[in-house]
Order: C-alpha cells, then sequence, then structure tokens
C-alpha cells in the first residue's frame, strides 16, 4: 500500500452469485480493463467519507491483484442512506488523471459585512492532474475581497503547479449574493404582488389598494369589495 491511500479489501466476483450479508458490489475500469469485485459496505462507506473523490484507494483483491484506483460514481439507496454500488476509475502513477475536485472559501467577504451571502455555486471543478499522487484535496477560493454582486469563476482559481482546469473556465464558482429579505420584508413583498395583480384583474380598487399597503385595512376586509364598475 502506498502511503496515505487507503485500502480496500475485495473479493471477485460475477453477477450470478448472490451477495454476502454487508457486502456491495464494485467496478473499477478504463479504457484497457473492466474489474468487478465485491467490497466491504460499512468499510467503503467509513473510507469514502474520510477521503472522497481526491483520494486514492489500493484494492486489494483478494488472491490476486492490487490497483490504485479512484472513486467516480457511488449510488446511493436514498432510504436508508447507504452505498449500494460504487464505479472506480483504474488509474496509473505518474500519468494524467481528470477528477472533482471540491470547492471551499476562506476569509470573510466584504459583501458580507454589508449583510450579503456568500453562495458556493459550484461544489466541485473538474481538473486534471498530472498524477493521481498530484491531485489536490481541495480548491480553496479567498473571498475577502467580494463585494456584493461579485462572483469567481473557474478560470480565476488558482491551481497547483501542473494542475489544469478540464472544464468551463467561466463556469460561475462562489458569488456574492445581496441581503435576504427578512421574514416582515418578503411578506410585505408578497402581499405588495398580490394586490397589483388584484388591481389588474379587476377585483380591486386602486383606492382599496391603497388602504391595504398603508395598513389602513387587510386584504380579507377590502376582498369584498369589488373594483367600481365603469359607467
Amino acid at each position: 500500500m502506498e502511503d496515505g491511500n487507503m485500502e480496500l479489501k475485495a473479493t471477485p466476483r460475477t453477477t450470478r452469485e448472490a451477495l454476502q450479508e454487508g457486502k456491495m458490489p464494485a467496478v473499477a475500469y478504463n479504457k484497457e480493463q473492466n474489474v468487478s469485485f465485491t467490497i466491504d459496505r460499512k468499510e467503503f462507506d467509513k473510507a469514502f467519507r474520510a477521503q472522497g473523490r481526491t483520494g486514492i484507494f489500493d484494492i486489494v483483491i483478494e488472491g490476486g491483484e492490487s490497483f490504485p484506483a479512484l472513486v467516480k460514481t457511488v449510488q446511493m439507496d436514498a432510504r436508508r442512506r447507504l452505498p449500494i454500488h460504487v464505479d472506480f476509475t483504474l488509474v496509473h502513477y505518474g500519468e494524467p488523471v481528470e477528477v472533482d475536485v471540491p470547492v471551499h472559501t476562506s476569509g470573510k467577504a466584504a459583501g458580507e459585512i454589508n449583510g450579503g451571502l456568500v453562495d458556493i455555486v459550484a461544489h466541485n471543478v473538474r481538473v486534471i492532474a498530472p498524477g493521481p499522487r498530484r491531485i489536490p484535496q481541495e480548491l480553496v477560493v479567498d473571498v475577502t475581497k467580494l463585494n456584493i454582486g461579485d462572483h469567481v469563476t473557474a478560470g480565476q482559481i488558482k491551481l497547483p503547479d501542473g494542475v489544469k482546469l478540464a472544464g468551463d473556465a467561466d463556469l460561475m464558482v462562489v458569488s456574492v449574493l445581496p441581503p435576504r429579505l427578512s421574514e416582515g420584508e418578503a411578506a410585505a413583498e408578497e402581499q405588495a404582488a398580490q394586490v397589483a395583480g388584484l388591481v389588474a384583474a379587476g377585483e380591486l380598487s386602486e383606492e382599496a389598494a391603497e388602504a391595504v399597503l398603508e395598513g389602513e385595512a387587510t386584504l380579507e376586509e377590502v376582498k369584498g369589495e369589488a373594483a367600481p364598475s365603469e359607467e
């Protein structure tokens, strides 16, 4: 096992055989080969939580070979929140590998001080690392200088030496949103839209609408009074 890699013990598998208790099916492949096997569900779940899609797993097949791989996709049982099938990508040391790397932010945005909200729009960015050992565990975006309305694209993120962006450079990754309305403000805005709609539909006179918006009457009180018909 390479330093820092997590070892997963595996058993060779044919699709016809029944799964043992606590085991789940997995497959590892690249352009040259495709291997089916079973792994321990709990062991995988624990290891995947620890290192995600950026960490290398050493898959050790019982009575056979061992090979390094990265998690590509995990199928989950939505009800029990447990993994039920895993696709791994077989990798070779020293060869470029394409992988999704999680995005995190550092610092407090200037826009947050004014009530803005930092929003991570893309939680992962796809990169090409020069080799499996050179995959960054995370990409950190310093948001300190961002004001409300500012954003950072994938192309603006500083990548480690040798790592290149695989996806769209214009992909918005982090943005600073305007302050959210308070509950009272949101309710007032919703009521104003509702009143405007009733006036437009001819169900409310402008005077009644004004009374509601000024707080002199409730919408329920004036709703019974239809707008005066034009003579």
